[in-house]
């Protein structure tokens, strides 16, 4: 295990922060046989750069990834979580206007109260979080704060401190699925490798490859009724059709507005939405449904490029996610 004395600097540029999915990298700290602390920010108040759940993990070499701060205190979190891997103890860290720790203050102006403590069989840890995922089903990890044990529990929970106990739920990644081949399709398709969404791509009769140099989680070429019939939907997945082909359009919108997707939306103009609404009433949508379709695609944002639409969608997507 590093020493704390011997740890080299974090990096100037944080990407470790660039996410907060931590299970690929604890995945990967796990096949390697590396023990793991887990950070959480249990507790906020007044401002916060970060929201209350937000998590960093580091193993006993010293990498972390995920960060509780805008870079104020993840230096100082990263030594406290070697030496809790060294001692086995959990600790709460308290940091901000009014805290103990003199040296250390937010930009903000806040206090947050960070809870450190080991993963004690990270194996198990991560395989918990992957079946759960891969199920795309909420998992709660609860937090004893005094003793630091954590449990698995299948009931969704709001993200808080309850009874000495933090309650941090992850719900299952977001999912697009995308239908084109336009440029808007790959600005799309580009923008959401990115940030991390697995994205479906739908071509109908579309070329034998995927775009070269994406990489959609799937690519469905053939018939797009046959596609649908292998395309569960649930609340974490949004639809979005740019086939510019209006039976296309029609078929995927409706097909999702009867599943339980938490966005759909074609692309198109303003003048179209009329028609397009009837032809949805006509195929039997239910008018409770037409609260998740959010017509015309994309935030006004005066976007006109490929990218700029692409852009507009993804924060679309975002503004429109199930907490």
């Amino acid at each position: 295990m590093t020493d704390a004395a011997q740890l080299s600097p974090l990096p100037q540029w944080p990407d470790y922060g660039l996410t907060d999915d931590l299970l690929p990298t604890l995945e990967r700290w796990a096949t390697g046989g590396k023990s793991a602390a887990l950070a959480t920010l249990v507790r906020i108040t007044g401002s916060s750069p970060r929201p209350l759940g937000s998590e960093m993990a580091i193993c006993e070499e010293g990498e972390v990834q995920g960060y509780v701060s805008g870079g104020c205190v993840e230096a100082a979190v990263r030594v406290e979580a070697l030496e809790c891997l060294r001692d086995g103890q959990p600790r709460t860290l308290d940091y901000g206007a009014g805290s103990p720790v003199l040296d250390i203050q937010l930009t903000c102006g806040g206090r947050i109260g960070i809870f450190v403590r080991p993963i004690p069989d990270l194996a198990v840890h991560v395989a918990t979080l992957r079946t759960a995922r891969d199920s795309r089903r909420p998992i709660t990890l609860v937090t004893d704060l005094d003793s630091g044990n954590m449990t698995f529990c299948n009931e969704t929970r709001p993200t808080r401190q309850e009874a000495g106990h933090f309650f941090r739920t992850y719900l299952p990644p977001l999912k697009l699925v995308l239908a084109g081949g336009d440029p808007v399709t790959l600005a799309i398709l580009s923008l959401s490798t990115i940030m991390g969404l697995e994205t479906i791509l739908i071509r109908p009769y579309g070329p034998p490859e995927s775009p070269p140099g994406l990489h959609p989680t799937r690519y469905l070429r053939g018939n797009l009724e046959t596609a649908l019939r292998t395309l569960p939907l649930d609340r974490w997945t949004a639809v979005y059709s740019l086939t510019h082909d209006a039976h296309s359009d029609l078929m995927l919108t409706a097909h999702a507005l009867k599943s339980n997707a938490f966005c759909v939306s074609i692309l198109g103009s303003r003048r179209k939405i009329p028609g397009r609404l009837e032809a949805l009433r006509a195929a039997g949508v239910p008018a409770e449904a037409f609260d998740r379709l959010h017509l015309p695609a994309g935030l006004e944002i005066g976007a006109q490029a490929p990218m700029e639409i692409g852009l507009s969608i993804l924060a679309q997507i975002i503004a429109k996610q199930p907490q």
